[in-house]
């Protein structure tokens, strides 16, 4: 059902075809068009992208108008929405959500930005409805930014990327490459988004085949899918590690903006005869079958068949590989128990229908077309909804839609995101959940595997779990029953969005006071970047991948996001709870060695005299380190940074004390983007070896060892993207490596010389 072409493709008459005049194809592309429009740069090989509109949710929008501030922000140049709908229960922390809301909406009155309160809509919901247009940008501090379906080019990305934007400079990226998703055919009844796009990151993830690119859905097979179709397909793409994705656009994109009332956003986008991509993926859609993603990746899929007619040997391998990531006993994490001994299929506990993915009235309504007349039950299975859009929810109420989900015993919800993130319906432990939502990472669900918990996550389509939810809990494709869908028609109606929304762009009010809770707090100074470093290894990660909530948890931490030292304390503690502990030392090293106050309460003889013998080792070889010398923190990972755009997972490291971070690879650009934004060096390294995963015959790096870069700041300076490092044993022995930087813009090697984007905006004030 999905074939990767992986060479250069031309694209004529609908087919994939040969070609020669590559460079002229290349500028053929919807995505080439786009991107063209909003390049500042003069360069159509390294692009300085304006955006047209900005979005944020409540997680992210204080720490960027803070940073902003801080830069000097006095009034937004463009359009920002900032939602509420990460921590809409406000029900841990006191009054620390609300205060959030109120800081916001007193940032959207004295900045001119636009407010959309807790339940009225998910972030990319408002976005789609009111913001989206053919031919435009958003940039988003969400991962999932994905609005190619509308015609819109979205990227979701760390904060500071948002800041930049807002303070007048550009979002800097190399041209990527195109990556042409063409679709034949018509999906099944009972195949929905959540299939085409399961099977599309399966095909793709683990070969990195789109990573940092864009993806553009071409094809006949467009038409036969109805527009909330294709937002639920293009939504998922971020599961690919591509950079953004656009679609062409017809007659139903046009249908979709006249609804919402905006005729004017539409415009035709297909791409031109002769274009040129450097790949293609085919996906026929009459042959997917609903799919499952099994913990803990959306890239672990399975056809929903295939899983039933093999269950205990798929989840037998699923239980040994997640044990394995979660850094369990094997036997601790039990996933085939869950088989039904009567019939041999996996009956599960929980189904979540939510989101931005799952949450949209068509998927809902097919939910309610499945279970119409019929019940969830009375036992341990439960089902919820959560509409992503209070339009959405009102729709459903005169459709009926919604009385006949509540009548077969599922739970009706506001618009909110919590259950994508570990903030709602978390199973019971050793519970199971079916989910229409985006990711299904470990504890993305809310449990805690350091506390005892384990529950897991499988994604699925809102077909596929009403069909589940109508047998009781057991895994049910909704291909094996026999539905009549009735698609009630769509209105969209503004009037909640008119009475709720602080429509507030380019209406500053200079007068309006930040409402700052007692929890809002600046972010620490970052100190600018000194001749050289000497590293402290605090964390070493052996996994082949490291996800940014095993980086920084997305429960728990989330009612702290506005409080940068008490965050910064929940760093790792999924993954290595001995980190914090780690940095903590190295840190107080580095304020002893400076001059400043430190934890005295902290031992940190052993740490000063193995850095001290590390050192004299280098010296002993290498001659006497020349100017100021930093220390450091440093986190060690494979290919870390795959998952959330939450600047957090690079910003809270910076807090503690973090300097660099060494990799083989990265497993997104956004997270590296976080670490230059927060003044870290995003430095790679083949040749080290990192735990079980071989490397060089030199040492394996460990807790406890120091890197040291010497004249680190010079190389940066200069424009190096290669600098010598120096790995110190315990014993006394030195290893010698060559360290990677990578591409760095010019202002990127500002932003790492001035210790963080924010030093580099004060700087640049300063200057003014």
């Amino acid at each position: 059902m999905v074939k990767l072409i992986e060479k250069g493709v031309f694209y004529r008459n609908g087919q994939f075809c040969e070609g020669t005049d590559i460079e002229a194809g290349k500028k053929g592309t919807i995505a080439y068009s786009i991107l063209n429009a909003h390049n500042t740069s003069g360069d159509e090989k390294n692009l300085k992208i304006k955006f047209d509109a900005l979005a944020s949710h409540d997680i992210t929008y204080v720490g960027i108008l803070m940073t902003a501030r801080a830069g000097g922000l006095e009034k937004l140049p463009l359009p920002y929405v900032l939602t509420n709908c990460h921590n809409s229960l406000c029900a841990v922390g006191g009054t620390i959500n609300e205060d959030d809301h109120m800081f916001g909406l007193s940032a959207a009155k004295k900045y001119g930005a636009i407010y959309v309160p807790a339940h009225l809509a998910v972030i990319h919901s408002f976005m789609r409805e009111m913001m989206s247009g053919c031919g435009k940008m958003i940039l988003g501090s969400d991962s999932h930014t994905r609005y190619g379906a509308l015609g819109t080019m979205a990227i979701g990305e760390g904060g500071p990327e948002l800041v930049k934007q807002i303070l007048g400079r550009t979002y800097d990226v190399a041209s990527p490459e195109v990556i042409a998703v063409r679709l034949t055919g018509k999906p099944r009844p009972g195949v929905g988004p959540q299939d085409v796009a399961l099977a599309l990151i399966g095909a793709t993830f683990k070969k990195k085949f789109v990573k940092n690119k864009v993806l553009e859905f071409v094809g006949d097979g467009i038409k036969n899918l109805p527009i909330e179709f294709r937002n639920g397909i293009d939504v998922m793409t971020t599961e690919t590690t591509c950079l953004s994705s656009v679609w062409m656009t017809d007659e139903e994109t046009q249908r979709y903006f006249t609804m919402h009332g905006r005729p004017e956003a539409y415009k035709k986008l297909e791409p031109m005869d002769g274009a040129y991509y450097d790949g293609a993926v085919e996906i026929d859609l009459s042959l997917v079958e609903p799919m499952i993603a099994l913990p803990f990746h959306p890239s672990n899929t399975y056809t929903v068949r295939e899983l039933n007619e093999n269950a205990s040997d798929i989840l037998r391998k699923c239980e040994i590989e997640g044990a394995a990531q979660l850094g369990l006993a094997d036997g601790t994490l039990k996933l085939t128990d869950k088989i039904d001994p009567a019939t041999g299929r996996v009956r599960v506990d929980q189904g979540v229908i939510a989101g931005c993915a799952g949450g949209t009235f068509d998927n809902l309504c097919a939910a309610a077309d499945i279970l119409r007349s019929k019940s969830v039950g009375a036992d341990k299975f439960a089902l919820s909804a959560y509409p992503a859009s209070q339009p959405a929810f009102v729709r459903m109420i005169e459709t009926g839609t919604a009385a006949d989900l509540m009548r077969a015993g599922a739970t009706l919800r506001t618009a909110f995101c919590g259950p994508c993130f570990g903030a709602g319906d978390v199973p019971a432990n050793g519970g199971l959940s079916i989910r229409h939502s985006t990711r299904n990472f470990p504890n993305r669900e809310g449990s805690k595997p350091g506390e005892g918990q384990f529950a897991s996550v499988a994604l699925m389509d809102a077909r596929s779990i009403a069909a589940t939810a109508a047998n009781g809990g057991l895994l049910t494709s909704a291909t094996e029953l026999d539905v009549e869908y009735t698609t009630p028609d769509y209105k969209f109606d503004t009037t909640v969005y008119e009475n709720r929304v602080w429509f507030g762009y380019d209406k500053p009010d200079s007068s309006v006071e930040l409402q700052m809770g007692p929890n809002i707090k600046d972010w620490p100074r970052m100190k600018a970047l000194h001749d050289n470093l000497v590293l402290g290894t605090a964390s070493v990660i052996d996994d082949d991948v490291t996800t940014t909530d095993e980086l920084i948890p997305s429960g728990e931490s989330s009612s702290y996001r506005s409080n940068p030292y008490r965050l910064s304390r929940l760093t790792l503690s999924r993954r290595d709870p001995e980190y914090v502990g780690r940095a903590d030392k190295v840190a107080a090293i580095a304020k002893k060695s400076y001059g400043e106050e430190f934890d005295t309460s902290l031992d940190i003889s052993s740490e000063e005299a193995s850095m001290a013998a590390a050192i004299a080792a280098y010296e002993a070889e290498f001659g006497a380190l020349e100017g100021s010398t930093g220390i450091g923190s440093l986190v060690c990972a494979v290919r870390p940074g795959d998952g959330s755009a939450r600047e957090q997972a690079a910003s809270c490291q910076r807090v503690l004390g973090g300097s660099a971070n060494i990799a083989r690879d990265y497993a997104t650009k956004r997270y590296r983007s976080n670490l230059i934004n927060w003044g870290m060096l995003p430095l790679t390294c083949d040749g080290m070896t990192i735990g079980k995963n071989e490397g060089s015959e030199c040492g394996e790096i460990v807790c406890g060892d120091w890197v040291i870069l010497p004249g680190v700041r010079a190389a940066i300076a200069e424009g190096k993207s290669d600098i010598k490092g120096y790995l110190c044993k315990a014993d006394g022995t030195v290893y010698e490596y060559t360290f990677s930087l990578g591409a760095l813009t010019d202002d990127e090697r500002k932003i790492i010389l001035a210790g963080s984007l924010t030093g580099r905006a004060v700087e640049e004030k300063n200057e003014k």
